[in-house]
């Protein structure tokens, strides 16, 4: 296997995709769509930020898994507590609803993914 293969599993699993399947996973896409949206947009305004930070913070989790993961049963996605926790450690640092709020929840999730990408 490659060293590109084994850095992104998306291609080997993409060769042994079961087609047969892709009906019913198309469904359970659309369906967790419709409730993934009105939660990230309740998340982000939990943490203090704007509801379109919500979205991108549901979707891009999401697609960056999919390429990146390898397990077919893990759940992806912004939490309440998570939300809890970004309000009450950012609220300290700066107001809520100005440009250094926004920068500070920024900036912990980075170092947060960073901290997470170094233990591997």
């Amino acid at each position: 296997m490659t060293r590109v293969a084994r850095s992104l599993p998306i291609l080997d699993w993409g060769r042994q995709y079961d087609r047969d399947v892709l009906t019913s996973d198309l469904v359970a896409a659309a369906i967790v769509t419709i409730m993934l949206i009105p939660q990230s947009l309740a998340y982000a305004m939990l943490a203090g930020l704007p509801a379109e930070v919500g979205l991108y913070a549901s979707i891009l989790p999401l697609i960056a898994y999919a390429i990146f993961g390898t397990s077919r049963t893990l759940a992806v996605g912004p939490v309440a507590v998570v939300s809890l926790m970004t309000a009450s450690s950012i609220g300290a640092i700066a107001a809520q609803g100005t440009p250094d709020y926004l920068a500070a929840a920024a900036l912990l999730a980075l170092i947060s993914g960073a901290m997470l990408m170094a233990m591997g």
